[in-house]
């Protein structure tokens, strides 16, 4: 069944003068692993996500960049404002940065809001309500007076993103916070991370290994292997490229751009824009502000001509503009939809052959099925 995910994308920002960018090279020595990030630069806006395979060094660079290990060497500029060079190295307790780690690391001896006091407390001043207005925000005021070791692992991460809130931070970090939740918590926390990031305008520093949470939150991808930064590239350009990490666990994705509307009586919804529409079937209550939908390549067949009498909704016309052979046999056909957005269709070679696929053709993309899924 073809499936189709709710997402929403980050408010667009003008892009970056010098003073909106985290720039630098840094490197650091952690036992036998050494981080050398050759030298970077990209906008302190948005969601930036560092993705790699496990013991790339994301979790150093974090450290790097955060400034909670001494040991790091190099240079680091945060909008404008030195916080490492020759001359200096500014302690990660003047960087103004908050954190959310894997396990959410709240104090044990404290309730919900002790510990939510404990951050409002060292931060500058803070308009009044303040701690009462984020727990409502966030989901968690039920919980105030609740003792934090009896809470769920997503409430407790409920807790710390409110915590690191309070601290008035000029940069989140988020250090894969969702790997220990289920698929439920994981969802409702995504929705959460993308509405809080938008709403606060805060820039965020995300770590996941999950390319599901990338095509959720990113404004760009940190792609990063054995210590090195090897590109950052915009999610559009991350999903553009078909050796893309990002397809390593599912194949092929799109991600579209577009508004939701609300199920009409006939009890489907449709998403896009004036130029590009889908008719999707809900497979649970959606928000009618979100504006991504992820569509797996897999699920996307071609025609050459519109079909007739077919039960699929969705036959979007299309321009094919590449195809490029993938393995078992498989073909990945980049398609451009009336809007100008790329659609990916992952098809058997044997199909491409007999259809006579080539650049510049005229065909029509099928989504069956789609179901449209927190």
């Amino acid at each position: 069944m073809t499936t189709l995910t709710q997402f929403t994308e980050p408010t667009a920002q003008a892009a970056g003068a010098a003073d909106a960018l985290l720039e630098g090279h840094l490197t650091l020595t952690r036992g036998a692993f050494t981080l050398d990030t050759g030298a970077f630069a990209f906008p302190a806006q948005g969601v930036s996500v560092l993705f790699g395979r496990s013991g790339s060094g994301k979790s150093t660079l974090l450290r790097a960049i955060t400034g909670l290990d001494a040991a790091t060497r190099g240079t680091l500029r945060f909008q404008g404002e030195a916080w490492q060079n020759q001359a200096r190295r500014l302690p990660a307790t003047l960087r103004n940065i908050g954190f959310v780690f894997q396990e959410a690391a709240l104090f044990n001896h404290l309730n919900v809001r002790g510990n939510l006091h404990y951050a409002l407390a060292r931060a500058p001043a803070s308009a009044p309500g303040a701690l009462e207005q984020l727990a409502a925000r966030v989901g968690i005021s039920h919980l105030l007076h609740q003792s934090v070791t009896t809470l769920s692992g997503g409430e407790r991460q409920r807790v710390a993103i409110a915590r690191a809130l309070l601290s008035q931070p000029r940069l989140l970090c988020m250090d894969e916070p969702l790997s220990a939740l289920d698929w439920r918590a994981k969802s409702e926390l995504l929705a959460l991370i993308d509405a809080l990031a938008q709403e606060t305008g805060i820039p965020v520093l995300y770590i996941t290994h999950s390319p599901r949470e990338v095509e959720r939150l990113a404004s760009r991808v940190i792609f990063m292997a054995d210590g090195r930064i090897e590109r950052v590239e915009s999610l559009r350009e991350a999903l553009a490229r078909p050796d893309s990490a990002l397809f390593d666990e599912e194949g092929p994705v799109s991600v579209l751009q577009g508004s939701l509307q609300a199920s009409d009586e006939s009890g489907l919804a449709s998403f896009g824009n004036p130029m590009l529409r889908l008719r999707l079937s809900l497979a649970t209550a959606a928000r009618p502000s979100a504006t991504r939908l992820r569509v797996l390549a897999r699920d996307v067949s071609l025609a050459t001509v519109q079909p007739q009498g077919l039960s699929i909704l969705n036959q979007l016309p299309i321009t094919i503009t590449a195809l490029h052979p993938g393995g078992q046999g498989r073909v990945t056909v980049v398609c451009t939809l009336a809007d100008g957005q790329a659609l990916l269709a992952e098809i058997t070679a044997y199909s491409s052959q007999a259809l006579a696929l080539a650049p510049g053709m005229q065909a029509f993309a099928l989504i069956k099925s789609v179901a449209l899924m927190e």
